[in-house]
């Protein structure tokens, strides 16, 4: 039987293990970032993008609940990097007021800028309150251009013979038909007839070459369960889950702002030449993070 000393002992023991727990949950791992290197292999990959490399950088959210110190310092660890690619995938801000522009002019002036291409997609912040402000990605894309990415809005660039997309956010107005800010359904309009696809996240993925090596940059990973995929083949960088941000040993993360709760974060075998990689992102929305370091990812382009 226990002592009471022994009991104190024991209860002491356990609360200062929990409190370190906690200290460390909030203050060493939000800011621990952890590099990521992995290959990506593609088809139809011309011989000079052999061996190139392809930084991903998602969801760093500046705006004040994540620092700026921490975010400006990790981006200078990246240019470290020397990446031939640079490619974001959305959440570039956690939108409160006009006054985020200015900081993010500030973090975004140390973005590591790819030898071949810098570019990036929307993600739902980027949409101001509700996700619906298009003119707040209006004014995030002007403050990128300054720092030298390219936001693809529904569109696709080629660079060297690699073709990347960029799609509107899932939850955004940008997305088109089959997304969540859909009013009809995304088939027929009200003569019964298909209605244009221009500018649509589904008409661009239709305008990709089959014949050239793929990236598409997608901020939300349930867009891959959408049926507009017919005939892609190739990468898909998402970020938006953060990885859940808090994993307990063992099991799933216990919040994931996602349908598909298959999509935590790393690599994902979609079939049909179709290949996901979810980044668990930089910044956060609350300052907590555990087994879940923040993310850089480094691809090493491989011919398929």
């Amino acid at each position: 039987m226990l002592t009471r000393r022994q009991f104190l002992g024991l209860a002491g023991g356990a609360v200062a293990s929990a409190a370190g727990v906690a200290l460390y949950a909030w203050q060493i791992e939000p800011h621990w970032v952890e590099v990521v290197r992995r290959p990506m292999r593609l088809e139809h990959l011309p011989t000079a993008l052999e061996g190139k490399t392809l930084l991903q950088i998602s969801d760093i959210h500046v705006g004040p609940r994540v620092s700026s110190t921490y975010l400006i310092e990790t981006l200078d660890r990246a240019r470290e990097l020397a990446p031939d690619i640079v490619t974001f995938t959305g959440d570039f801000v956690s939108y409160r007021s006009a006054t985020v522009y200015q900081e993010l002019a500030r973090v975004l002036r140390h973005t590591p800028n790819g030898k071949l291409a810098t570019v990036g997609a929307f993600g739902n912040h980027d949409y101001g309150f509700g996700w619906r402000h298009v003119e707040v990605a209006d004014q995030i894309s002007r403050v990128a251009a300054d720092a030298g990415i390219r936001i693809l809005r529904n569109e696709v660039a080629t660079f060297d013979g690699l073709q990347i997309a960029g799609l509107g956010d899932f939850w955004s107005p940008e997305f088109g038909a089959y997304g969540v800010r859909s009013r009809r359904a995304p088939n027929v309009d009200e003569m019964g007839q298909e209605p244009p696809a221009r500018g649509e996240a589904r008409a661009t993925l239709a305008d990709l070459a089959r014949e050239r090596p793929t990236i598409v940059l997608s901020h939300n990973p349930d867009v891959q369960d959408l049926p507009i995929w017919d005939g892609v083949r190739g990468w898909a960088l998402a970020g938006h889950t953060h990885g859940g941000q808090v994993k307990p040993p063992f099991l799933p993360p216990p919040i994931l702002p996602v349908r598909n709760k298959r999509y935590t974060a790393g690599e994902f075998d979609l079939g049909a030449g179709r290949t996901l990689y979810i980044n668990r992102g930089l910044g956060h929305l609350t300052q907590v993070r555990f087994n879940v370091r923040p993310e850089l990812t480094l691809f090493t382009l491989r011919s398929a």
